[in-house]
Formats: structure tokens, sequence, C-alpha cells
């Protein structure tokens, strides 16, 4: 079945779990895929494949289907497990659950809990600076409940990146703060506040990325934003015409800085210590 019949069925309603074949699933359950015979090419390729249920639901005839991704997709790395063609749609009969012994000999997949993301516009000087810290990360090795992304200005692709839902997400940004240029903060948003009456409407800009806007806009798409962090750094040419590539030199010294800085909340975050927002440092 394909995301389109899916999303044609009417009246479905989630289910904590049911059962195939006297086994009970539920989201997190693993199964091997056996499409049904005279399927599309796509059903050929995926048939015998190892899957985690990432849902379930009944259709308005009483029928339940499963939302799976797959244990090999590239895209499990890079956050794209939501996009179109990273997951897959089965009715309950083309899916198997793995016996206990099949599901040791498959390591488990851990689904990421932290979201960094850099945000920033390499085009506009030190806006560049989130996306430049985490491309120093991206080459070190973190847990699999760590996932490090460049969202760029892409606000879009950030709001649907939290439908995943992380414990907490860390934002890294060029954010004006009254500091001297290189000055590193870390902000704890009030979620709260996105819902006020007074609150502006959410709205995510083509060609910038606003976090307060994605926020916004992933609220008003009853996404549940849970912890959110802003790793922030005081710009000096902030804003410049576009075509000023390269960071300042009191932002450029601090992206170093800033990587320890996201690398401690990380380690804090997940040891349940709880991160510190009141750290600030001038490098």
């Amino acid at each position: 079945m394909n995301e389109w019949e899916w999303q044609l069925l009417e009246e479905k309603t989630p289910l904590d779990h049911f059962e195939i074949s006297g086994v009970e699933v539920r989201a997190g359950s693993r199964v091997r895929l056996r499409p049904r015979e005279g399927g599309d090419v796509m059903d050929i390729a995926l048939a015998g494949q190892v899957a985690t249920i990432e849902g379930i639901e009944q259709d308005y005839e009483g029928k339940c289907h499963v939302c799976v991704v797959l244990d090999n997709d590239p895209g499990r790395d890079m956050g794209l497990l939501r996009q179109p063609g990273h997951r897959f749609f089965f009715d309950a009969e083309e899916v198997e659950p793995l016996s206990d012994e099949e599901a040791r000999e498959f390591k488990p997949v851990q689904k990421p809990s932290i979201l960094v993301a850099g945000i920033g516009n390499i085009f506009l000087g030190d806006d560049a600076f989130g996306v430049e810290v985490v491309r120093r990360m991206a080459g070190f090795e973190l847990p699999q409940s760590v996932r490090v992304a460049d969202f760029g200005i892409r606000g879009f692709d950030l709001a649907y990146a939290l439908q995943d839902g992380y414990e907490t997400t860390i934002l890294v940004d060029a954010c004006p703060h009254g500091q001297a240029p290189g000055t590193l903060y870390v902000i704890e948003p009030d979620l709260k506040a996105l819902d006020e009456a007074n609150a502006p409407p959410a709205t995510v800009e083509a060609h910038a990325m606003n976090p307060i806007n994605v926020l916004r806009m992933a609220k008003a798409m009853n996404i549940d934003v849970k912890n959110v962090l802003l790793v922030g750094c005081e710009p000096e040419t902030l804003g410049g015409e576009e075509g000023q590539m390269g960071l300042s030199k009191p932002v450029e010294a601090a992206v170093d800085e800033a990587v320890k800085l996201v690398e401690s909340l990380v380690n804090r975050i997940l040891n349940g210590d709880g991160p510190d927002s009141k750290f600030d440092s001038t490098p």
C-alpha cells in the first residue's frame, strides 16, 4: 500500500497494539515484510526486509494497517524517515513478527532523542555560525540517540523534522543578544509563550530561518515540541549584504568553544543531569 492510499483511508483510529498470528505487536516491534503476491516493483524490493513498526491504525471497516521504517534505510541517519519514500504502509497480514531468536540476531535500532540543528545562511557573514558548528561536529562519533544536522535556511524541513518526537532539540544559531561579538550563551525558549493569543502568526520565510517562527509553525501543526535549547553566538556582521561569506574573527574564534558547549549539553542530557541554561562565555 502506498502513502497516497493510506491517506485516503477514512476515520482512522490509532491503536496501541494488536495481534498478528497470536503475537502482540506495537510501535517499536520488529517485523519482516511479506507483501502480497502480484504487487509492484517496490513490493518485490521490500519482500523479506526487516522493519520497525512506527504506528498502527484501524480504518472505518475495522481493518488494521501498519506504518514501518526499514532497519537498513540510510535515511535513518539523515533524519529523512518522515519524508516520502522512507515510510511504508502495509496491511496487517503483510507483516510477520520476528521470532525471539530472530530478534536477537538483529541489533536494536535506537531512535534519536536529541536533535542538534545548525541554522544559518552561509552567504550572510556570521549568520553561518550554526552551520559551521554542526559541520565540525559531522565527523564526530556520537551516540545513536543524537542526530546532528545542517538545516541552513530550510525552516519547513526543521519543522517537519520535529515530528520525529525528539526529547530535546538544540538549535545552534547566530543571534544578537547585546553582548560582545563571539559571546556564547544558552537560552531555553518559553514554549508556553508560543500558544499565547497575542503571539505572531506561524510563518516561515523562504530565504531565512527564524527559530521561534519554526517552533510556532511546529506547534500550529500539532507537533509536540518538547525541550528546546538555543545555543547562540553574538554576531559581528549579521545581516550584511548577500554574498558576504565567511565568519568574522571573533565568531570564528568561538566556533570550537561552541562545539564543546554543545557536546557538554548533550552529555548532561544523556546523563540525566539536565542542561545548564545559564552558560555564558566570551572566548
